[in-house]
C-alpha cells in the first residue's frame, strides 16, 4: 500500500511537469505585431517616459528586492526567503549576459503580466506578479524603458536555493491554476477617478496585498481575505489589516493619518518599523501628494471586519512585573497612559502594531528597538533603543502582555517561548 501511495503520487508529479512543460511553451509565445514591436522600442528612448518609469519603479519599491544589501541598485545578488527555501532576485540593469539587456519589452511584459521567463518559463511568485499582472501595458512600458536607461552592471544570480519538488518549475502550473488571475486593472465606473487611482496602485504596483494578507500553507493569498492582515514569511514580522472600518487593523484612522504615515513614517496613530519602514524610506516618501491621498482614500472604503473577542484579562504576578518594567523602561517616552508624544514618540494605546494577532511586532520592538525611517518630512527622527541584552524572555513577555492589556488595549498575552523563538530570528 505505501509502495502504491508512493507511485501514485510520483505519477500525479509526473502528469504536473508534462503538463508544465506544455503550458510553459504556450504561456511565453506572446508577442506583439511588428508594429507595435517598433513603437515599443521607439518609446524606450522618450525622456518623459523614462522619468515617469522611474518614478513608477519607485512607487513598486522595485529596488528593495533588486537590491542586494551595499550593492548596486537593481543589480540583483539579494536572496529572497521563503517557507521553501531561498530565490534569487535578478539583475534587472541592462547588462546583456547577466541582466535585461537583451530582453524586448515583449518579454518584459509576459514576466510582469503573465509571470513567465524570457524563455517562457514559469517564474517563481516570490517575484509578485500575482498583484504585477494588474499594472497597465502603458506603465509597464515606462517603467522598462528607466531599466533599459541605467548603467549596465555585469553581476550573476545566486544559485536557486529550492529543494525538490519546490525547485521543478514545471509543478507551478497547479499553483497558479489557484492563486494566479492575469488581467490589468479594470477602473470600477461606479467608483470615483480618485479611489480607481488608489486601488490600481494598492492592488498592482504597489503589492500591498502580498504582505498584508495571510498566506496559506502552499504559500497562496485568498482573495476574499484581501488586506486583512498576515504575517510576512520568514521576517516574523506581522502586516496588519489595513481597513481603517471598526474592527479594522487601523481602526479609527483618517486619511491624514494614513498619508501622514507613508510620507513621513510617522503619524498620530503610530509610526512605521521594521519592514515597512523600508517601504517607506525607499518607496512611499517620494510618492505624489495625489497619489498618497488616492491610497488613503481606497483604505478608507475597505469594510468593516468582525469585532475579535477581548483577551480575558487577569491581574497576574506577570501584568505586575510587566507594569513595572513599563515604568521603568517606557513611560518616559511612551507616557504612562500610554499615549507617547504627538510628533516624538509613537502612541502605544491603540496602536495596531502592539494589538495585532500575534504579538510579533511589539515583542521585536522591544528586543530590537524601534528604528522609524528617515524621511524628507521626518529626516531626524527618534529611535528606541533594543532591550534583548537587557531583558530576558519572562520580562520581555510581562511588558509586552502589559502594553497589550492595558488602557484600551485588550489584545492576548504573549509567552516567554515567543520571545525566544523571535530573539533568534534574522533582521532581515
Amino acid at each position: 500500500m505505501k509502495r502504491w501511495r508512493r507511485g501514485g503520487w510520483l505519477l500525479a508529479l509526473l502528469v504536473i511537469v508534462v503538463l508544465g512543460w506544455r503550458y510553459v511553451g504556450r504561456a511565453g509565445q506572446q508577442a506583439s505585431s511588428p508594429a507595435q514591436r517598433e513603437a515599443d522600442a521607439a518609446a524606450l528612448h522618450d525622456p518623459a517616459r523614462i522619468a515617469r518609469g522611474e518614478y513608477l519603479a519607485t512607487v513598486g519599491d522595485c529596488a528593495a528586492c533588486h537590491t542586494a544589501r551595499d550593492g548596486q541598485r537593481y543589480a540583483g545578488g539579494r536572496s529572497l526567503g521563503t517557507p521553501f527555501g531561498d530565490v534569487p532576485a535578478p539583475n534587472i540593469t541592462p547588462d546583456p549576459e547577466t541582466g535585461i539587456g537583451a530582453w524586448s519589452f515583449d518579454d518584459f511584459w509576459n514576466a510582469l503580466h503573465l509571470g513567465t521567463g524570457r524563455q517562457g518559463e514559469l517564474l517563481y511568485p516570490v517575484f509578485s506578479y500575482t498583484s504585477f499582472t494588474k499594472v497597465t501595458r502603458d506603465d509597464a512600458l515606462a517603467i522598462f524603458a528607466y531599466l533599459k536607461s541605467l548603467p549596465p552592471v555585469h553581476r550573476l544570480d545566486t544559485e536557486l536555493g529550492l529543494g525538490f519538488p519546490y525547485n521543478v518549475r514545471s509543478s507551478l502550473v497547479a499553483w497558479r491554476a489557484l492563486y494566479f488571475k492575469p488581467g490589468e486593472y479594470r477602473p470600477d465606473p461606479a467608483k470615483s477617478e480618485q479611489w480607481n487611482r488608489g486601488a490600481y496602485l494598492v492592488q498592482g504596483l504597489g503589492h500591498c496585498n502580498e504582505c498584508h494578507t495571510t498566506r496559506d500553507a502552499l504559500g497562496g493569498i485568498e482573495q476574499s481575505r484581501h488586506l486583512t492582515g498576515g504575517q510576512i514569511p520568514q521576517l516574523d514580522w506581522y502586516a496588519p489589516d489595513l481597513s481603517t472600518q471598526p474592527g479594522g487593523g487601523l481602526d479609527g484612522w483618517s486619511a491624514q493619518d494614513i498619508v501622514d504615515l507613508l510620507k513621513t513614517g510617522q503619524s498620530g496613530k503610530g509610526s512605521a518599523f521594521g519592514p515597512m519602514a523600508d517601504v517607506v524610506r525607499l518607496s512611499t516618501q517620494h510618492m505624489t501628494d495625489a497619489d498618497l491621498q488616492a491610497v488613503a482614500v481606497y483604505l478608507q472604503s475597505l469594510p468593516p471586519r468582525a469585532q475579535p473577542a477581548p483577551a480575558p484579562f487577569k491581574r497576574t504576578a506577570s501584568h505586575e512585573q510587566g507594569g513595572k518594567l513599563y515604568a521603568q523602561r517606557c513611560a518616559d517616552c511612551h507616557g504612562a497612559d500610554g499615549r507617547g508624544v504627538a510628533g516624538v514618540y509613537p502612541p502605544l494605546d491603540g496602536n495596531t502594531s502592539v494589538t495585532e494577532p500575534t504579538g510579533i511586532n511589539a515583542i521585536r520592538s522591544v528586543l530590537l528597538g524601534g528604528f522609524a525611517p528617515t524621511t524628507a518630512g521626518n529626516p531626524k527622527p527618534y529611535s528606541m533603543p533594543p532591550f534583548a541584552q537587557q531583558l530576558n524572555d519572562e520580562d520581555v513577555a510581562a511588558v509586552v502582555g502589559y502594553i497589550r492589556q492595558s488602557w484600551s488595549n485588550k489584545a492576548g498575552p504573549v509567552k516567554p517561548a515567543d520571545v525566544g523563538t523571535y530573539r533568534h530570528t534574522p533582521i532581515d
